[in-house]
């Protein structure tokens, strides 16, 4: 299992690995929420209910082509007989489930695909499995805000390749010095810097000093959008052999108007969320 993750439901702490690209949430913290020291117990006797062993069959037959399911029927029938005890760990072993992941150690424990891991803390509280959803969204949506912000960001780098290819195609004579090349790259940059963010590299560090990175990695998705497109039309600029200043001018005001277009489309969209919410 992949580096875990944490979220807090109701006061308790929620840990959440990743498996094969899926979601798997601690069952052993759930049931911490209704029995501390005792989790364990409460699995198995939840995997004791004929309801639970149902449940976990259909599962398997639907996501899992490996699945037993002869061994499958005969925990079925013993399902619910006072006689009938069944670990995790069992369970995994006898039909080769892929649904529960047991796991040894100091930070192990039983770990259950989010679908389950739901119908488990349904079984706990039916309270306690709205809030867990809940904070499983939250953390997801918070998620793909992050890849959205490094999408733009890749998108970025990459076209400012084409940016930094136009210059060298267009802008650098033969024979420069290294010192010299550096110096049209770096000016080149701070023009997309003037027209997007008013300030030039060296002049946001020393405003700046305590912040790690660059200007552009404090940029949000709109800027980096409005970044990325300026770069694109600069480089279209220098292959068209248009003076610098007169690029700055029109990269400016290009800046200017599609962040005002891209501000009024953030707006619009949290005034919608606003009102879907309520």
């Amino acid at each position: 299992m992949k580096k875990s993750t944490k979220i807090e439901v109701k006061g308790n702490e929620i840990t959440i690995s990743s498996f094969k690209k899926q979601d798997y949430i601690s069952l052993t913290d759930i049931a911490k929420h209704k029995k501390q020291g005792k989790a364990d117990d409460l699995i198995r006797n939840w995997l004791r209910n004929r309801n639970t062993i149902e449940f976990l069959g259909i599962w398997e037959k639907l996501n899992n082509t490996d699945f037993k399911p002869v061994e499958f029927d005969g925990f079925r029938i013993q399902a619910g007989l006072n006689s009938f005890t069944l670990t995790p760990r069992q369970w995994i072993e006898k039909t080769n489930a892929i649904g529960l992941i047991s796991k040894a150690g100091r930070y192990g424990g039983t770990f259950a695909h989010k679908d389950i891991a739901f119908e488990f803390a349904s079984w706990i509280s039916v309270e306690f499995k709205l809030f867990l959803i809940k904070e499983f969204q939250r953390l997801k949506e918070q998620e793909q805000t992050s890849l959205d912000w490094n999408i733009k960001r890749s998108l970025t780098k990459i076209n400012y390749r084409i940016h930094t290819d136009a210059i060298k195609e267009n802008l650098i004579p033969a024979h420069l010095a290294p010192q010299q090349i550096n110096y049209v790259y770096a000016n080149e940059a701070d023009v997309l810097n003037m027209a997007l963010f008013g300030k030039t590299a060296k002049q946001w560090r020393d405003e700046n000093p305590d912040k790690q990175g660059n200007i552009r990695d404090y940029a949000n998705v709109s800027q980096l959008v409005c970044l990325a497109n300026l770069e694109n039309l600069n480089a279209v600029f220098i292959d068209e052999e248009i003076p610098q200043s007169e690029r700055l001018k029109k990269l400016n005001q290009i800046a200017i108007g599609q962040m005002q277009i891209l501000l009024q489309t953030d707006a619009d969209r949290a005034l919608k969320k606003g009102r879907a919410d309520k």
